[in-house]
């Protein structure tokens, strides 16, 4: 069951002095969920890993609609949850991995590398950075990057904040090297 729902982004317009053109823009899309398992051991989470798939297509469409792009121009994503002092960093792991990559690869059209992601346990007003990578190759250091969230209400003792993350662009003015985007492959996730 969602509580909340939150839609951020953030648009940087100047680095080191300098303008940004055009802006670098991340979207955060985030969701604030009752934990079904929290505060009693249970074996199996998977009706956490089927919330995980509804919010994974439900959270990257709303990521991608926020920066007004169409699905296929996204360029990076990341994946982050919170829970409650009531949970367990597993029903974290349950929503985030089993299947919530599958529905938000689809929402930012192709996605060949894996999502970066983070989880960890927190009480109300906890942030977590969340990470970012290319979609489609992981070795692309100009997308290596994260955006803090936080929710100023969330978790409460038995909720989990769920959040992902798309971006149109890498980070702004990147300058160490590596593998651009001009040079990716883009079908083994790695380069």
């Amino acid at each position: 069951m969602i509580r909340k729902i939150m839609t951020v982004v953030e648009e940087t317009h100047q680095e080191g002095g300098e303008t940004v053109t055009p802006a670098t823009r991340k979207a955060a899309a985030i969701a604030v969920i009752w934990n079904p398992y929290a505060g009693r051991p249970a074996m199996d989470l998977s009706e956490l890993i089927d919330i995980g798939e509804s919010l994974g297509g439900m959270l990257g469409e709303r990521a991608v609609a926020a920066l007004g792009i169409a699905s296929g121009d996204a360029q990076s994503y990341g994946k982050a949850a919170i829970v409650g002092e009531d949970g367990e960093l597993e029903h974290a792991a349950a929503i985030l991995h089993p299947k919530l990559g599958a529905p938000l690869r689809k929402a930012v059209e192709k996605g060949a590398a894996l999502v970066p992601s983070a989880k960890k346990r927190g009480g109300m007003g906890a942030a977590i950075d969340v990470p970012l990578g290319h979609k489609d190759a992981a070795f692309v250091r100009s997308h290596f990057d994260a955006m803090e969230i936080r929710v100023s209400d969330a978790p409460r003792r038995d909720e989990i904040v769920v959040a992902v993350v798309v971006t149109d662009s890498g980070r702004p003015k990147p300058r160490i090297g590596g593998l651009t985007v001009a040079e990716m492959v883009g079908k083994d996730g790695l380069r």
